[in-house]
């Protein structure tokens, strides 16, 4: 992790030209509620604001902002594959392409970031329930091309296994497409009929289901770290970090 609170810098073994950061809520220039680094710009925090922590996103990266591919994200499995133009409806995306940055913004979901062992090709996903249920994973490894077992991803910050409490249709949709996912439910909900719910293991067995055993990161809580996360669940009217993933200039 970088000294540096207002980011966090993903400790995996990734090739040196994949550069990788997920941002925390400090360092911005947003007031409460969004305070102060928000990125998401559909949450009614003033726009200047939110092109200004956008901006100091893109400074510290050492990309062009105009590079950065944001998307408009509908907990879906679309993916994209960048450059491209406008800001598509998606919740994942790739490239190959030096300086072009593959983003998710989340507030309890979960980003996933991948990149290959030979650092030529990088992804991102927002992993919220419905879209990991749904395949968004999959959808992205796929789209990646090549051999999935050269993949490896970084889990970023999202909400905790004590945090995540969910309905019985939760669990069941996931059993369905997975009997194993029942280990990552268990009875201790603070309401009948719920479970607690472990996002990081879900998006664990989907990986290694699509080949890509190596995973790293997954040891955050959104919920539970409210002077370093924003956290929708907890909070409500909140602000958007993002996980953010590029190939840097120098082969």
């Amino acid at each position: 992790m970088n000294s540096d609170r207002s980011v966090i810098t993903p400790d995996w073994p990734a090739p040196e030209r994949v550069r990788a950061v997920s941002t925390t809520r400090l360092g911005g220039v947003s007031p409460a509620p969004w305070d102060s680094m928000n990125l998401g710009n559909h949450v009614g925090d003033d726009p200047q604001h939110v092109q200004e922590n956008r901006q100091r996103l893109a400074v510290m990266a050492g990309v062009d902002l105009c590079n950065v591919g944001w998307l408009d994200q509908v907990h879906g499995t679309d993916v994209v594959s960048l450059p491209v133009a406008g800001v598509p409806k998606a919740d994942a995306s790739h490239t190959g392409q030096a300086g072009h940055g593959c983003v998710i913004m989340t507030a309890d979901c979960l980003p996933v970031l991948l990149c290959d062992v030979s650092g030529t090709r990088v992804g991102a996903a927002h992993a919220g329930w419905r879209g990991l249920c749904d395949g968004v994973l999959e959808a992205l490894v796929s789209d990646m091309k090549g051999n999935p077992a050269e993949l490896m991803a970084w889990f970023g910050p999202a909400i905790g296994p004590r945090q995540f409490e969910v309905g019985t249709e939760v669990r069941e949709a996931f059993l369905l497409h997975d009997p194993a996912a029942a280990d990552a439910f268990s009875e201790q909900g603070a309401r009948a009929g719920h479970y607690m719910a472990d996002i990081y293991l879900l998006a664990r067995q989907r990986l290694a289901a699509s080949g890509v055993s190596q995973v790293y990161g997954g040891d955050r809580c959104t919920v539970s770290e409210p002077e370093a996360f924003f956290s929708y669940r907890r909070d409500g009217q909140t602000g958007r970090m993002a996980s953010m993933i590029w190939l840097s200039d120098n082969a």
